[in-house]
Parts: structure tokens; C-alpha cells; sequence
């Protein structure tokens, strides 16, 4: 892209041929399956199609503080859908989730599998299912639901915004970054005030909310996201590092973070989960030994 001359749009709108960009292999301006491929069913009550992506990070830790809470009944396989291979596109993805994005969950416990796709669903789902992480006090709920929907709705401007412009997209438009970096300071200072007020998100308890927002913004806090601490000065946001930090300390979240991921430390790395013991015995440095 030649930055030198201003762009105009055109009349009518058509794809860049221009393979450049590190996400072009796989986004298309149509949706739908691109090849014919079942996906595999598992034992367990809830079959989990994603990747470790912070929206996938969302769902595992949920299934995990579940079991941790001793609801057995939430047991799961865990598939890895590597979404830079185009495996979202495949017959068997786009049948649980027509809009080709991770993660999608397919519930076999009732008598009839049900598909449930984006995150936040899946999240109420599970949350409601079990009686858990979702406050039943109508006034204590709303506030759960709402900053569960405040993630929902905010971080696309972290990550598909500021995340693709600033790391990702192969030209720096400075518009663009300064555009986005504005608008995940004013959403990390949002958070950073509400828990200077309560020690969880939602109040004095941990729910679904704190889990849905931990992987973006607690990440964020720590500079783990798109290398970008320093430029947006996150150790600012200390309530939010507070939150953090007391969060990933949690059992759960240490085993549902390494869940379908596929980058970091090799020990880190789970890439499918099918019981409880893959935490020690397949995570991908045991498996690199024994290859």
C-alpha cells in the first residue's frame, strides 16, 4: 500500500489480491465450508472445537473452574481448531457454527446434541446449566451480565482494532493505531476504576464476567498481548494488575490457559484435552521427549 497519496474507495468494493497481511490466507468476504471434514466426537458430556486464542481461553477456564467446583457432570474433549489452517471452514465447524469463528461447543448431555457458538453464549450456557459463576439475585446477575457484555462488545476493539493495526495489518497506519490505542486506554482505565471499587468485576465474587475478561485485559495488563505493555503503559492500570494477578493464580485458569494452545512454552501447551491427566502427562514438551 502506497501511503503517499490519499486512498479513495471505490464505487464498488472488491477483495485485494494482495496476498500480504498475516491473516489473507484465510479471511474471504463469504461464509460457508471451503472442504468437506467431520469433526471428532468425544466421551464426554461437552465437545469443545477452538483454540487458545484469549475468546478460547474464555470457555476452557469456565470448564475448568467448573470441575474444579466439583460439578463432574462438566467434563469435555477439548479439539484444536487451528484457524491459520482454515480448519473453521470446514463442513463439520460451519454446521455448530455458521460464522466460522472459535470457539463452538456442542452440548450431548440431553437426549438431543445442542450447538452453541460465541463465547459469551457458550459461557451463559454452561454458567446456567450448572447454577454456577452467574449470581441468581436478579440485581447481582444484571451486574454479571453486564460487564460480560462489556467484554463482548469492547474487545474486538482490542484485538480485531488495535491488536491488528498495531501488530498484524503490513503497513503502520498511524491513524489507525492512535485511533484504537485511544480506545483500549479509556476501556482499560473503565475496568481499572471498577475494581478499585470491588474486588472481582462484577462485585465481591468471581463469575463468569471476571473469566470472559481475564483473558484480554488481564493479559493486556501484564504486556503479554501484541508486545504493546510498554506503548500503552499498562503498569498504570495497578487494580487491574491486582485483579490479574490474583486470578492466574488460580488452578483452574493455570489449566484452562493451556488449553488447544499451540504457542508459548512447550510445557504451557495442551493442544487436546480428553481427561484431566493430559494436564500432566501430554502437554506438548512430554510429548516432544517421547516422539
Amino acid at each position: 500500500m502506497d501511503n503517499s497519496s490519499p486512498y479513495v474507495p471505490p464505487k464498488v468494493w472488491t477483495p485485494n489480491s494482495d496476498p500480504a497481511g498475516r491473516f489473507a490466507k484465510i479471511n474471504r468476504p463469504v461464509a460457508g465450508p471451503t472442504h468437506t471434514k467431520e469433526l471428532p466426537v468425544g466421551r464426554h458430556p461437552f465437545q469443545l472445537y477452538s483454540l487458545g486464542t484469549p475468546n478460547g481461553v474464555k470457555v476452557t477456564v469456565l470448564l475448568e473452574e467448573l470441575l474444579e467446583a466439583g460439578h463432574a457432570g462438566a467434563e469435555y474433549d477439548a479439539w484444536l481448531i487451528n484457524i491459520s489452517e482454515g480448519q473453521q471452514f470446514s463442513t463439520g465447524f460451519t454446521e455448530i457454527n455458521p460464522n466460522s469463528k472459535i470457539p463452538a461447543l456442542v452440548d450431548h448431555s440431553g437426549s438431543t446434541p445442542v450447538r452453541i457458538f460465541e463465547s459469551g453464549a457458550i459461557m451463559m450456557h454452561l454458567a446456567e446449566k450448572f447454577s454456577a459463576f452467574l449470581p441468581a439475585d436478579s440485581a447481582a446477575r444484571a451486574e454479571c451480565l453486564s460487564w460480560l457484555f462489556w467484554q463482548v462488545g469492547s474487545a474486538p476493539f482490542l484485538g480485531g482494532g488495535f491488536g491488528h493495526f498495531y501488530a498484524y495489518a503490513p503497513t503502520k497506519i498511524e491513524y489507525a493505531i492512535d485511533r484504537y490505542a485511544m480506545e483500549v486506554k479509556r476501556q482499560m482505565d473503565v475496568l481499572d476504576r471498577r475494581l478499585a471499587e470491588s474486588q472481582f468485576v462484577a462485585g465481591d465474587t468471581y463469575t463468569i464476567a471476571d473469566m470472559a475478561i481475564w483473558p484480554w485485559y488481564g493479559t493486556m495488563a501484564k504486556g503479554q498481548l501484541y508486545e504493546a505493555g510498554e506503548f500503552l503503559q499498562v503498569h498504570e492500570y495497578t487494580h487491574v494488575l491486582r485483579w490479574t494477578n490474583e486470578i492466574a493464580q488460580r488452578p483452574a485458569v493455570k489449566r484452562g490457559r493451556m488449553v488447544n494452545r499451540v504457542f508459548g512454552d512447550l510445557a504451557s501447551q495442551l493442544h487436546e484435552r480428553h481427561d484431566a491427566s493430559d494436564f500432566e502427562t501430554k502437554t506438548q514438551d512430554k510429548i516432544s521427549k517421547s516422539a
